[in-house]
């Protein structure tokens, strides 16, 4: 595909997809602590359903609707979203079930920035939702405390 001289070309679209062993309640976790909202799947997936596309195995109730059994997004609140299906189409984070455990340290993170002056706060609060502290850093070039979410992906708080 070659872009036209001196245009500007259009920013991807992208999602961070997370390897997880329960997407539902990884979701569950970062839309609380992210103030993010889960997605809404269900009428894409009763279509789906309704069309033989989807078997019914490939499905879960949860929050009271359909969602996939090994999908399940969390969006940022103020984003566009696709109504017919629920997709957002902006700030995600995407949680698939894989088979396999975690078992090393993350090659990639998220790192969290709390208001000024209430970082031991935001902390407390993570950890209310299911999250541990793994160290306290203080650096010369800065401090944060790196956190682990429920199924032990890092991440850090500044």
């Amino acid at each position: 595909m070659t872009q036209a001289p001196g245009t500007t070309p259009t920013p991807l679209h992208w999602k961070l997809v997370i390897d997880c062993a329960n997407p539902q309640s990884q979701a569950d976790f970062w839309a609380a602590a992210l103030h993010y909202e889960v997605e809404d799947n269900n009428a894409l997936i009763e279509r789906l359903l309704e069309l033989g596309a989807l078997p019914r195995e490939a499905v879960v109730e949860f929050h009271a609707r359909l969602a996939f059994r090994d999908l399940v997004a969390v969006r940022h609140p103020d984003d566009p979203y696709d109504r017919d299906s629920g997709t957002g189409l902006g700030r995600r984070l995407l949680f698939q079930r894989v088979p396999e455990a975690k078992t090393v340290k993350n090659r990639l993170h998220l790192d969290l920035h709390a208001p000024t002056g209430e970082r031991e706060a935001e902390v407390e609060r993570l950890e209310g939702l299911g999250a541990s502290v793994l160290r306290h850093v203080k650096e010369p070039g800065g401090e944060w405390v790196l956190m682990a979410d429920p199924e032990g992906n890092e991440f850090c708080v500044q």
